[in-house]
């Protein structure tokens, strides 16, 4: 009898970001991130020099634990998750853990999109969802081996999720989602007419130094 075993599996971690570290307010975390867009007038004009739609922090803010202390247990509850995710993938680290290197803010208004990408100097990324209203974007992953697949055909539609090209998740307020910083990832069209509001992470393997 044939037999098929499924080799070089992509990961993607979801958990409830209060499945580690201290409890954090929904509402004080979505109310911290607007107050931060509404101040951070070089974010704002990198946005709009660069045609980003809405809002991010990464190209302007690198101090958001600082700024309010709900970042900060944000922060202590990702490390744990993210160690947790390394255990599961069989990292050996030796002795070097894996430590935050980026931590932004996202504000995807009505129509705006965030288009396909890779973190590449980094180990896990991730998102953890602040605000997810009715009929926004899920977060859309691609098969890392698609660039690769010159003469495959395209799946029949209800393929088994593990053997599709793309996969579309849909997170709900409060999740973390992990994965590796190669897989690709992006954010189609915001539907919704209310703001889509995330935070964004990368974790990098730390020097030892």
């Amino acid at each position: 009898m044939a037999e098929i075993t499924p080799l070089f599996v992509t990961p993607l971690y979801r958990a409830p970001l209060a499945e580690h570290g201290p409890a954090i307010d929904a509402a004080e975390l979505e109310a911290s991130c607007i107050t931060i867009a509404e101040d951070d007038e070089a974010g704002q004009e990198w946005c709009e020099a660069n045609g980003y739609p809405g809002y991010t922090s990464y190209a302007s803010l690198t101090d958001l634990p600082w700024r309010f202390d709900i970042f900060q247990s944000l922060v202590t509850a990702l490390d744990a998750h993210v160690a947790a995710f390394a255990e599961e993938l069989g990292f050996d680290l030796e002795g070097r853990p894996l430590v935050l290197e980026d931590l932004w803010i996202n504000i995807l208004p009505e129509g705006g999109t965030h288009g396909s990408h890779i973190h590449p100097h980094s180990v896990i990324s991730g998102t953890t969802y602040v605000a997810m209203p009715e009929g926004t974007s899920a977060l859309k992953l691609e098969d890392p081996r698609l660039p690769m697949m010159m003469a495959a055909p395209t799946r029949r539609k209800g393929t088994a999720e593990g053997l599709r090209q793309f996969v579309y998740v849909k997170p709900e307020v409060g999740d973390v989602l992990l994965w590796e910083s190669w897989l690709r990832h992006e954010v189609p069209m915001n539907m919704a007419e209310e703001e889509r509001i995330s935070v964004s992470f990368n974790y990098a393997w730390s020097t030892g130094a």
